[in-house]
């Protein structure tokens, strides 16, 4: 590990970094996160992965191939918690960790809520202004509003000087519409400095069209704000941070920095 550390560049430690808060990211989303080449990021990827820095799995897939999923390896899962002053995982428990999380049902839906957020810091390190201020996972959001309510993230989207905060869940159209409306009522128990827009990120259209329909009928709680795009529509209109969010009540879609910040706090990101 002492001889790691001299090899470790910013950027790998960028990484160590990013695995240890989110857990896994595809090829394409690190290319994205931190190289500015595929063929880069392959070379230094599998470089830190001969010196289990890094893991990596991937499921049996036809025809092709499915992409490498990237995870901490037991140095690199060493190193983070060492910088720390933490006690350090032994390299088995690393391991089991990395299968469990291979052939976990939920592994799709965390790709996916990982890849809005790289979707957003891709999108900043091409538009100068644009700057995603705050990513946090469900653990820490867990962390910092108790049983109240289970976002998959919460972020702080700033570009050309406005800031706006949200909770994003991330929806692959397997849960019964009741279910996904029925998460409203714990946002609307937020305090008002924490009533951030609440962002339903969808697979398509027509499960964009339902919910809004759905949550027409049955209302939205009081205080509580609500926007929804298309992963389909996004993909050929800049991605999240684009003009592809529709507030439920409003035909017209508009861009991530142009929904409303909270009242109360001046907008201010929260710090809770």
């Amino acid at each position: 590990m002492a001889a790691e550390l001299a090899r470790l560049t910013p950027r790998d430690r960028l990484l160590l970094d990013l695995l240890d808060q989110h857990r896994t990211f595809t090829t394409d989303q690190l290319v994205d996160l931190a190289f500015g080449s595929v063929g880069r990021a392959r070379n230094r990827l599998n470089t830190l992965h001969d010196r289990d820095i890094l893991d990596r799995f991937r499921h049996y897939q036809r025809p092709g191939s499915q992409a490498w999923r990237w995870t901490l390896g037991p140095v690199g899962a060493a190193l983070v918690p060492a910088g720390r002053g933490e006690p350090l995982p032994r390299p088995s428990a690393v391991r089991d960790a990395t299968a469990r999380l291979a052939m976990s049902p939920t592994l799709t839906h965390l790709v996916t809520v990982n890849g809005f957020f790289v979707a957003l810091t891709a999108y900043a390190r091409t538009h100068p202004g644009a700057r995603l201020g705050r990513w946090w996972n469900e653990a820490r959001c867990r962390e910092a509003c108790g049983n109240l309510i289970r976002p998959d993230g919460h972020g702080v989207w700033a570009d050309n000087g406005r800031a706006v905060p949200f909770w994003v869940e991330v929806d692959l159209g397997t849960e019964a519409l009741g279910r996904v409306a029925g998460k409203l009522t714990g946002y609307a128990a937020l305090p008002p400095r924490r009533a951030y827009p609440v962002l339903f990120w969808l697979p398509t259209a027509a499960r964009e069209t339902n919910l809004h329909a759905h949550l027409h009928r049955a209302g939205l709680p009081d205080g509580v704000s609500v926007a929804t795009a298309t992963a389909e529509h996004a993909a050929a209109s800049g991605g999240p941070a684009g003009p592809v969010w529709r507030m439920v009540g409003h035909p017209d879609r508009v861009s991530l920095a142009e929904l409303g910040a909270p009242s109360g706090d001046g907008g201010a990101p929260w710090d809770g």
